[in-house]
């Protein structure tokens, strides 16, 4: 029996919760209506990342690799891009790719998530929905001033604040790139159906807490799940003008048809294409599709297609593999 479905029944007889109860509870919670953050202009932008960063520099509970990082030109640029990293990493789960936009005449933000990069391991464990989308609001107000068209990158959690970012009204995100976005658990972890059941005894903390054997939260991650799960249904019309996912066949976390399916309502909602790129399996990458180091030189080769895509090239004319135009 999967870990994650044992760990639910076992939560259930342990509260004896009706499972209708358990089923008809919402889940929504008002924390998640953030409100978009006030313009800034590009120098109050880049001073605020500097005190973010210094802040984090002061902070001995910080780790070192682990900062917030601010990759700017020196002005505003003509394109600037918001990375948010993955639950349980932290910014440096970009590093080589965020080089890669900033190559590319991009001014990149990486911030630190809550509770995320600190020398206890275990605070992760900690994070709320509500400080996660201030996290992100906050994220794309600084990124918002560093260029005239601005978009977002997100892997794994990451890329369900990405979703989310890109459909709360004000905010102005042109590009979406989703890497191996957690819209829901792999049906082999957790069938759809555990799914609320799980937000509600571990997200609301009815039960006590759990950890599986690859060091998720179960408090945590349905944290993430929350959230996806406020997603505008039917999605808004918002002025997105490119959207991408990326998922390898390996990985055993993420539900791969949400990850498709979310993103493709999205697109749809902007009359664009979604592009989707399967990672080839025998490049061995799984969840972390970040994770291109042990490729050598065909993991640079992979971050300027992850660019490619983020930017809406054609398969055709990016010479991305396994690549697929959806809505077109």
């Amino acid at each position: 029996m999967p870990e994650i479905i044992a760990l639910l029944i076992g939560g259930l007889a342990l509260v004896g919760a009706p499972i209708t109860g358990l089923y008809l509870w919402p889940v929504g919670r008002r924390g998640l209506r953030v409100a978009p953050a006030r313009p800034l202009d590009f120098d109050t932008a880049t001073r605020a990342a500097a005190a973010i960063i210094a802040a984090e520099t002061a902070d001995p509970e910080v780790r070192p690799e682990s900062r917030s990082r601010l990759l700017s030109h020196g002005s505003r640029t003509g394109r600037a891009v918001l990375l948010l990293h993955g639950y349980t990493l932290a910014p440096e789960q970009y590093e080589g790719l965020a080089e890669e936009f900033f190559d590319s005449g991009y001014n990149v933000w990486v911030p630190r998530a809550p509770q995320h990069g600190t020398v206890d391991r275990r605070a992760h464990h900690r994070v709320e929905a509500g400080e996660l989308t201030t996290y992100a609001v906050q994220g794309w107000a600084v990124a918002a001033a560093l260029g005239d068209e601005v978009g977002v990158v997100g892997i794994s959690g990451g890329a369900v604040l990405a979703a989310w970012l890109a459909q709360v009204p004000g905010n102005v995100v042109r590009h979406l790139l989703l890497l191996s976005p957690f819209f829901g658990p792999n049906p082999r972890q957790a069938p759809a159906y555990a799914v609320k059941p799980l937000i509600v005894l571990y997200g609301r903390r009815v039960l006590r807490d759990r950890v599986t054997s690859r060091g998720y939260s179960l408090a945590a991650v349905t944290q993430y799940l929350t959230i996806a799960r406020t997603l505008p249904n039917p999605p808004r019309r918002t002025g997105l003008r490119t959207a991408a996912v990326a998922i390898s066949p390996l990985d055993g976390v993420v539900d791969l048809r949400a990850a498709v399916d979310v993103p493709r309502r999205i697109a749809d909602a902007n009359a664009i294409t979604l592009r989707v790129c399967t990672l080839p399996a025998a490049l061995g990458v799984e969840h972390n599709t970040l994770n291109l180091a042990a490729l050598g030189a065909d993991g640079d080769e992979w971050r300027r297609r992850y660019v490619a895509l983020y930017e809406g090239e054609n398969a055709s004319a990016s010479g991305l593999a396994g690549t697929t135009s959806v809505g077109e």
